[in-house]
Parts: structure tokens; C-alpha cells; sequence
């Protein structure tokens, strides 16, 4: 089994035990993005995958109550907030500043985002760029 915590503590050994991950998988947006002719008639379908650490402080869920934990609605309203309804040209900028606006709340202390566009090649299943971030 992969463990994202693992994986984040290669960056930073006290992730794995005082943190807990938090993620979302293949959360579908409509995206106006991409640099060639057909992509800019129509928004495109877009997966995001995110992962969180957060702090057990900030995430403790000492309580079965959703105000001891950071809120998953967070994730999905910062990707669409960066997305809003301007046109882009590279995932690669798009993934970048997702992960910078998660990063940006206090309790996240590393994140990984990945985005992938299903429908741009019709013999690959997706395409797609990760970015991993880690708060200093």
C-alpha cells in the first residue's frame, strides 16, 4: 500500500507522525486550458487529485465533528477558485497555483496537487503534471 504521509515525510520525517493526509481523487472541473486551436473552442474536462498534510493540532478530529478537522469543501473551493472561468494555457501554471493557495492556509503544512486533461489524446488515457510543495 502507498501512504502518501510516507511519501511527504522523504521531504520532512516529522510529517509522517505528526500530521494526518487529507486528499481528494479525481475531482472533475470543466477548464478553459491548453495552447492549441481546439482547445480554446470549449472548457475541457480536467481531473485534480490533491493530498494535504495537516497537523493532528489542526486535524485532530478528537471529536466526530467537522469543525476539529479541516473541511474537504476548502480543497474543492480553492480549485475553483483558481480556475474560475479565465482561460489557460499550461496545467503546469494552473497546478502551480493551486498548490500555492492550499499551501497558503496555516493548517497545511506540505501538499501535492496533479492534474490531468482525459480527452486531449485519443490513444493515451491522460495527460498530466504533479507538483509537490512544502512549507518552510
Amino acid at each position: 500500500m502507498n501512504s502518501i504521509l510516507l511519501a511527504f515525510a522523504t521531504l520532512d520525517p516529522r510529517l509522517a507522525l505528526h500530521c494526518r493526509a487529507l486528499s481528494l481523487r479525481r475531482h472533475e472541473v470543466p477548464v478553459r486550458i491548453g495552447v492549441h486551436a481546439f482547445e480554446r473552442q470549449a472548457p475541457q474536462r480536467m481531473w485534480f487529485d490533491v493530498d494535504l498534510c495537516v497537523p493532528l493540532a489542526q486535524a485532530a478530529a478528537a471529536h466526530d465533528d467537522i469543525a476539529h478537522t479541516l473541511d474537504y469543501d476548502f480543497i474543492r473551493a480553492v480549485i475553483a477558485q483558481v480556475v474560475g472561468d479565465q482561460h489557460h494555457e499550461l496545467q503546469e501554471t494552473l497546478c502551480d497555483r493551486i498548490a500555492t493557495q492550499l499551501l497558503a492556509n496555516p493548517a497545511v503544512q506540505a501538499v501535492r496537487v496533479a492534474t490531468r486533461k482525459p480527452d486531449v489524446y485519443p490513444d493515451s488515457a491522460s495527460i498530466g503534471v504533479e507538483r509537490v510543495a512544502l512549507k518552510s
